[in-house]
């Protein structure tokens, strides 16, 4: 006879609880360790909520996808604000038990490297910190391999009538996506006659709530980094606060922020 469903066992509690395993004996460790666990858990709802809105928008049913980028964009906010709870941490807790990181790195997050490619920040670069992680690397080769959310909102364009070229709508998706003056060109016209497009519209926005949730994420994890460590090389070998400053300039769907300055 099966045991009852209680809160603990649907939610695993006991795995869960179970799951944050410091290496020192400094308070603060705890608090380092829930932060990233937690951003990991809201990655993996995020990932689940992009995979949906790419298949909807594939089968044109692009207003049902509103739902699951709103989403995306609140889950964002919330991850945005947990900057402001590791920021309690001051250097000198953070430095108490740094070394027992040894190389660990949020740079190795390959949740975040998979969010990046479906959203259309391509590197296949990015795929040699996870050789030793068989699932990891499979996850992400296929959002590498794929089209992204935003190859997809792109190829909704000539299906109102818009034109983009076919080595835009045909291009390999695993490389970098470079702006094209005719996919700026459809969206303005998207823009400027938002009554017609209004479906087209509303998407565009969304996706920019993404971009902007994603810059401000990063403008946090920045100062955060700054507030902490300073301009101290990251655990994992990168250039740490330098190297966070400078992915302030991505964007995710380039054409929907330079269209603005020609409306």
């Amino acid at each position: 006879m099966s045991e009852p469903m209680t809160y603990a066992r649907y939610l695993a509690l006991d795995e869960l609880l179970a799951a944050q395993k410091p290496r020192s004996d400094r308070h603060d460790e705890l608090l380092f360790i829930v932060i990233h666990q937690t951003k990991e858990l809201w990655l993996k709802e995020i990932i689940h909520e992009v995979e949906l809105a790419k298949r909807l928008i594939v089968e044109g049913d692009v207003e049902p996808a509103y739902k699951a980028l709103a989403r995306v964009s609140r889950i964002q906010t919330i991850m945005t604000l947990s900057w402001d709870v590791l920021a309690t941490m001051t250097p000198a807790d953070y430095l108490s038990f740094r070394g027992d990181l040894g190389t660990s790195s949020g740079f190795q997050s390959h949740q975040f490297r998979t969010l990046e490619y479906l959203l259309g920040l391509k590197d296949e670069s990015f795929l040699r910190f996870h050789a030793e992680r068989p699932d990891a690397m499979a996850q992400l080769k296929a959002a590498l391999e794929a089209p992204s959310l935003y190859d997809v909102a792109i190829a909704q364009l000539p299906r109102h009538g818009l034109a983009v070229p076919e080595a835009v709508l045909d291009r390999d998706y695993a490389q970098p996506y470079e702006p094209s003056p005719e996919v700026e060109a459809a969206w303005l016209a998207v823009y400027r006659d938002t009554a017609r497009y209004w479906e087209l519209y509303q998407l565009a926005e969304k996706l920019v709530d993404l971009d902007d949730a994603l810059v401000t994420w990063r403008h946090k994890h920045v100062l955060t980094v700054e507030r902490i460590i300073g301009g101290r090389p990251g655990t994992g070998g990168t250039e740490g606060a330098g190297y966070l400053a400078n992915t302030l300039k991505r964007r995710c769907f380039p054409e929907l922020w330079s269209l603005r300055t020609r409306l």
